[in-house]
């Protein structure tokens, strides 16, 4: 697998994502509220989805009070949406904006943490619907949009053990080893013919809900916050990064 480091003194200019659209599944809250505010700081207008519409609109109240251009809300429940589903919210944004910059894959479920014989078929499916499928039915609805960008990125949210499996992390690893192979895929085939370029982002230890229920016995604060992170999410959705694509990044070192 690929790897790509990011500048250890990486700073993103103040304009780094000025006039780009981006799109950001969960973006109610942890990770995904950080990056949609950090990008809306930096210029982007944000498409916030997400599965609960108070958290939403939290996120796009706290945008518009930092001076942030208006985010689109749109409000979808991966583990239940149909391929008609992202068809509509393709029209939507399309019609809207006409075009897209970039596309965050944030949103996943942590589901079963057991081991393989006594795992349960429903959370196995669960967890791959919202963590694999959603993926790929939203990128597939959205490239077309991408392609209409100048330049354009895709960034799928990785995990450690996506890299190398662990035991008692079930279908959650194996949903982001799927999720790497995915990036590799679409990188791989992009990568001559498009402006598009597809990454995989490995967040790392951060202090956000998923972490908590999965380390219950952790020091919530050992961690960093997903604000401190934001960097790496900088890097790759802004034009610093043209040229890198098919990389398996890591957000903290």
């Amino acid at each position: 697998m690929d790897s790509h480091t990011i500048p250890t003194d990486y700073s993103p200019a103040q304009d780094l994502l000025q006039d780009k659209v981006i799109l950001i599944t969960g973006a109610g809250d942890g990770i995904g509220r950080a990056a949609a505010e950090s990008y809306a700081a930096h210029g982007a207008t944000v498409v916030l989805l997400g599965r609960t519409v108070a958290k939403l609109e939290a996120v796009y109240d706290a945008i518009e009070a930092a001076g942030g251009a208006q985010p689109a809300l749109f409000p979808m429940d991966l583990a239940s949406a149909t391929e008609a589903d992202y068809a509509n919210l393709a029209e939507a944004v399309a019609g809207t904006f006409g075009h897209l910059d970039g596309l965050l894959h944030n949103a996943g479920l942590l589901g079963e943490r057991r081991p393989i014989a006594s795992a349960t078929w429903p959370a196995w499916a669960e967890v791959m619907q919202v963590n694999v499928n959603a993926q790929f039915l939203l990128s597939k609805a959205l490239l077309p949009l991408l392609e209409q960008a100048p330049r354009a990125s895709i960034v799928f949210t990785s995990s450690g053990v996506g890299r190398r499996g662990r035991a008692y992390w079930g279908a959650y690893a194996v949903s982001k080893f799927a999720t790497e192979g995915l990036m590799q895929v679409l990188a791989d085939e992009l990568e001559n013919t498009s402006r598009i370029r597809v990454n995989s982002l490995n967040p790392g230890a951060t202090n956000t809900a998923m972490r908590r229920t999965a380390y219950p016995a952790e020091t919530p604060t050992k961690n960093p916050s997903p604000a401190v992170i934001m960097p790496a999410y900088l890097y790759l959705m802004g034009d610093d990064s043209v040229g890198v694509t098919g990389q398996a990044v890591n957000a903290q070192s």
